[in-house]
């Protein structure tokens, strides 16, 4: 019996290891808002072809926020900083925010454009190039 649940405990461990690695994760939530749902389709940075990190556009709290999700394959190579915005139609960006690395995952601070068209763009810096991608556009 104590074999029988050694194994059942290791396979279990395995599956959740798996769960916890695969692809871009589901966003918390931003600072300042406790709830807050997606809007638009999601845009993905890409270098040569692979996709290295996921931009969202979210709403929550009466503001949008704009988040980036650097992929788990892509954490341990050569980028610098990542950076996130809310920009309007207009190209106005709002709640701009940078992190340097190690941080892989950034919101925007709340941008007061419910009443405006956005979209979420997002960046990475990578050996002094920009690598970027921005959401569908959300009115």
């Amino acid at each position: 019996m104590r074999r029988i649940t050694t194994i059942v405990t290791t396979v279990a461990a395995a599956a959740a290891a798996t769960l916890i690695s695969a692809g871009p994760a589901a966003a918390a939530n931003p600072p300042g808002c406790s709830s807050v749902s997606q809007v638009g389709s999601a845009g993905y940075i890409k270098l040569n072809g692979t996709t290295i990190a996921s931009v969202k556009q979210y709403y929550g709290c009466g503001k949008n926020y704009s988040y980036v999700w650097v992929w788990e394959t892509y954490r341990d190579r050569g980028w610098s900083s990542v950076y996130t915005a809310v920009v309007t139609r207009e190209g106005d960006r709002h709640g701009g925010v940078s992190k340097a690395r190690p941080a892989y995952e950034v919101w925007s601070n709340g941008a007061s454009t419910a009443d405006r068209c956005t979209r979420a763009v997002g960046q990475i810096l990578i050996n002094g190039q920009s690598y970027a991608a921005s959401t569908s556009e959300v009115c």
